[in-house]
């Protein structure tokens, strides 16, 4: 069994009918050291807050 600090699974988020995140998948391993990283508007900041569970 596989130990994981961080799993998202289909994560989705629309704002006014404009997808912000569209089926979003990730597992980080414990131990691992990962970076978030993509362009202006591609949904960084809210897929942490939604983890972070901010909205």
């Amino acid at each position: 069994m596989e130990d994981f600090i961080l799993k998202a699974n289909n994560i989705e988020k629309s704002y006014f009918n404009k997808k912000a995140l569209n089926g979003l998948n990730l597992e980080v391993k414990k131990g691992k050291i990962v970076g978030l990283l993509g362009p202006n508007g591609s949904g960084k900041t809210t897929f942490l807050k939604i983890k972070l569970q901010v909205f």
